[in-house]
């Protein structure tokens, strides 16, 4: 995902480094490991999100019945 953000806050970032967003500034830079571990992170929280998502969904389907 690309969007525009401020880089005012961290002067030596440049295009194609990972940095940390907060409300549309970036606020420090990651190395491009910490940023794979952290995004694998992330993913792993979206996959657990789904699951109880759907899990929950199902739950109230079978409460419905």
């Amino acid at each position: 995902m690309r969007k525009t953000i401020s880089v005012e806050l961290v002067p030596d970032a440049e295009v194609g480094d990972y940095v940390i967003v907060h409300v549309g500034h970036a606020i420090g830079r990651l190395d491009a490991e910490e940023a794979e571990r952290t995004l694998a992170l992330f993913s792993e929280l979206a996959a657990e999100e789904a699951t109880a998502a759907g899990a929950a969904a199902e739950a109230a389907l079978a409460a419905a019945r």
